[in-house]
């Protein structure tokens, strides 16, 4: 009990402690209103009546077996593991090697083309449906997987730059010299030396690319085509047409799935640090 009471350093006066309470309080009951809404799907999945409704009339693994048991469910949960995984390999080398030789030069506008690479990050999500839309139908890229994979790509290889340059900050590129002047080739450098170091980064940029794609709705709408359904695809359409208690049982499913996947990043940042 003790030790999850603070101890306050002798110049801190009453107005400061209770500022100090005052935050972690805030900052709670800011989780708990964020965090509520997904708390309160979790139940609904393992409800026995046919809609989303408070109080429940029982509990029952129907929707569970229904959503394992769908062929429209499978198909979609196909798609998403066929294009996210794809989407997080493209995205992490091309990401990797653009932080890698973006960490190492220096160049007339550099700040403008790191502001082009992430671009997608900030970016209204419409607005690259769209443009991607438009794009891709003129090249026949449109209701295939190899336009979806490259849009979600895209829209990962961001969070990779990103990531990977922060790690590349406190890289030591004596290093690199050193492997070079030992007789060993760039590649063989990128690979023996450059990338075990920066493999957090790398990793955890891959995790982001990965739940960016896995969750994404809006560019699927524009791009993808009856084949190409994913998950969070198939959920919009199963909320705008009919809406049931399976809803809830993948939207279960996906959060601890997304929930794993922040885990293993702190697991791999701790490791790091």
């Amino acid at each position: 009990m003790h030790a999850l009471i603070p101890t306050f350093p002798a110049y801190y006066t009453l107005a400061d402690k209770l500022g100090w309470w005052a935050l972690r309080v805030f900052a709670v009951l800011l989780l708990v209103f964020l965090l509520l809404p997904i708390l309160v799907i979790v139940p609904l999945s393992f409800s026995a009546s046919s809609f989303l409704a408070y109080p429940m009339p029982g509990w029952s693994l129907q929707w569970y077996h229904n959503l394992f048991t769908s062929g429209e469910w499978a198909r979609a949960a196909k798609n998403s593991f066929i294009v996210a995984p794809a989407a997080t390999l493209i995205a992490t080398v091309l990401g990797t090697l653009t932080a890698v030789g973006l960490a190492r030069v220096q160049f007339p506008g550099k700040g403008l083309l790191m502001s082009l690479l992430i671009a997608p990050m900030v970016v209204p999500i419409v607005v690259v449906g769209v443009a991607c839309y438009l794009f891709f139908a003129r090249i026949g890229l449109a209701d295939t997987y190899l336009g979806l994979i490259l849009v979600h790509a895209a829209l990962g290889a961001p969070f990779v730059v990103t990531t990977v340059l922060a790690t590349l900050q406190s890289f030591n590129h004596n290093l690199v010299r050193a492997s070079l002047s030992l007789g060993a080739s760039p590649l063989e450098t990128f690979f023996r030396v450059t990338l075990p170091v920066i493999a957090p980064g790398v990793i955890s940029g891959a995790l982001f690319a990965f739940a960016t794609s896995f969750d994404e709705v809006v560019v699927t709408l524009f791009i993808a085509g009856p084949e190409q359904v994913t998950l969070p695809r198939q959920m919009f359409t199963g909320i705008r047409e009919n809406i049931n208690p399976t809803i809830a049982a993948v939207a279960t499913l996906l959060t601890i799935f997304t929930t794993g996947l922040m885990l293993a990043l702190e697991w791999i940042r701790g490791r790091r640090a």
